[in-house]
């Protein structure tokens, strides 16, 4: 236990369980937690600032959750936990890619049920990064990819819009933006019904007047929705930026711009680490062990309950 902030003077707790963190995890949380300077914390998002990875990324590096199973599950696994008086959100580290589309009630039903789910939140990231991109280059460079039945319709729609695809989906994505943040300002009682009116007039009135097409209705709602699959809210944050950084390199470099940032994207990824853990664990570096429970959830008979994942073993080690 210790205090932070010379000012609010608040409580931090930090929570492990001696027989299964790693001391040098424990070591180096202890560390960068007495290292900080600030003259209050009032929320634990506070703390995560000054102690995640000194590196200019839009990914998460520590789970943020208020869920005292999911807190209690990680603890298990060897992690480290911090508690800040005041708020319900607890840290955890050390957090990797995949731990993002994982969710705490995947382990309280079927394997089957849980994978399928699983599945559906990977195809959901795809969507939410990628398809307002590919719908621009698609229709912007690479007319000749699209099925001539689809193509004629596209024209169809786009007869008399004024504005390019690139315009088109990048004015679209900030006013879906700028009425889901007006939702969340709203009072509750009438904050979701003003997203959801105000997203079907505007679209359908653009979609009359002719300055949207409906391809690009569709394709930003489709976007939308998909981004709310993943159960981690700052990851959600993450696919946002993500998607306006591949509409910009479609609008300007078509597919060629896409595989250019997506390659940048799985670079950047391979570099991150999180309290020394590699960030695309257990990927890269490969651990086979972990992975009856990542992309999948094996039957819990299939896995060894005592057997800590394969990056915590490596601390261990050290």
């Amino acid at each position: 236990r210790m205090t932070i902030g010379s000012r609010s003077r608040t409580d931090v707790m930090m929570i492990w369980m001696d027989n299964l963190a790693p001391q040098e995890l424990v070591r180096e949380v202890k560390r960068r937690l007495a290292a900080i300077r600030t003259d209050s914390v009032l929320e634990s998002s506070y703390i995560e600032e000054f102690i995640q990875e000194k590196t200019l990324t839009p990914f998460p590096t520590l789970l943020n959750t208020e869920r005292p199973d999911k807190v209690a599950a990680q603890l298990l696994e060897g992690k480290v936990a911090v508690m800040v008086d005041g708020t319900p959100f607890v840290l955890v580290a050390p957090l990797t890619f995949f731990e993002l589309f994982s969710s705490a009630e995947d382990y309280y039903q079927r394997a089957d049920i849980a994978t399928f789910i699983r599945w559906i939140r990977l195809i959901s990231f795809f969507v939410a990064v990628f398809a307002p991109s590919l719908y621009v280059a698609a229709t912007t460079f690479h007319q000749e990819l699209i099925p001539t039945q689809l193509l004629i319709s596209l024209s169809a729609q786009r007869e008399g819009v004024p504005l390019p695809a690139f315009l088109e989906v990048m004015l679209m994505e900030i006013v879906f933006e700028i009425i889901r943040e007006a939702g969340l300002r709203m009072p509750r009682a009438v904050g979701q019904a003003l997203s959801i009116v105000g997203a079907i007039v505007l679209g359908q009135a653009a979609v009359e007047a002719g300055l949207i097409s409906a391809a690009v209705v569709i394709v930003v709602a489709v976007t939308g929705i998909t981004n709310f699959v993943v159960p981690v809210y700052s990851f959600g944050m993450s696919q946002r930026l993500l998607r306006f950084s591949f509409i910009l390199l479609a609008g300007f470099m078509g597919l060629f711009g896409i595989l250019c940032g997506t390659l940048m994207l799985i670079a950047h990824l391979v570099s991150l680490k999180s309290f020394g853990v590699p960030y695309m664990t257990p990927f890269a570096p490969a651990s086979t062990a972990d992975w009856l429970d990542v992309l999948v959830r094996a039957p819990r008979p299939w896995m060894n309950p005592n057997r800590l994942p394969a990056s915590i073993q490596r601390l261990k080690r050290k």
